[in-house]
């Protein structure tokens, strides 16, 4: 009977992360639905020049619908992993996107400029300097994790966006074991999402990106807090 409701009670605990992840990222794709559209209509696209007439509605939608969804989402994972889910999924995720959604919406922006720089630099030294392509390409790597790292700061700390920003830069640099397992994580998690099963993407890769990046930036945080 122990034996037994031991496995009953993994199952029951598995299918409730199940559940859980799976809201949470149906969510964050359902408030992020003009910027997907946008990106399919981008991978479809028969001409190269017409790239720039996607990616100019792109970049303007982004901060105001992307990073303000995605804060909500990271919100959420926070709550999974200090274990102190109180509300519905649901309930809770339009309340964190009201909240976070000014300085979301503004960090957004600077993140959104600094990503147009940098794919403008790996696009145009891609067929004049490849030695600079791919340091273009490791700067990418970098400001990846530092926008993980934005949105894991944003959720955990009552900061002004200047600190948020100064913050979560700070961390990005300063911790490689952090860095790595953003890194690593995330492209495991991405590769199979879109090579091997794409339907996981509206299903459970955001979420799951998001409660393994916060994850490891909790732990980060915890080391912090034992050694002060």
């Amino acid at each position: 009977m122990a034996n037994r409701t031991g496995f009953m009670g993994g199952v029951y605990a598995v299918s409730e992360w199940i559940s859980r992840l799976t809201l949470g990222n149906l969510l964050w794709a359902l408030f992020n639905l003009p910027v997907g559209l946008l990106l399919l209509s981008l991978l479809n696209l028969q001409s190269s020049e017409l790239v720039f007439y996607i990616l100019g509605p792109l970049a303007v939608i982004t901060p105001f619908v992307f990073f303000p969804a995605t804060t909500a989402l990271f919100a959420k994972a926070r709550e999974w992993v200090r274990k102190d889910e109180k509300e519905l999924v649901e309930k809770s995720y339009f309340r964190y996107y009201k909240e976070n959604y000014v300085n979301s919406m503004v960090g957004g922006a600077v993140f959104v400029v600094l990503w147009g720089v940098l794919s403008a630099d790996v696009y145009y030294f891609s067929t004049r300097n490849t030695l600079l392509m791919n340091a273009f390409l490791i700067m990418g790597i970098l400001l990846f994790v530092w926008t993980m790292n934005f949105f894991s700061v944003m959720v955990h700390y009552e900061l002004s966006l200047r600190k948020i920003l100064k913050q979560s830069f700070l961390i990005t640099i300063g911790s490689p074991l952090l860095f790595l397992t953003i890194v690593i994580s995330s492209a495991i998690i991405l590769y199979i999402s879109l090579y091997i099963f794409p339907l996981l993407l509206p299903v459970v890769t955001g979420s799951l990106i998001a409660f393994l990046s916060f994850s490891a930036f909790y732990r980060l945080h915890l080391q912090i807090v034992n050694k002060s």
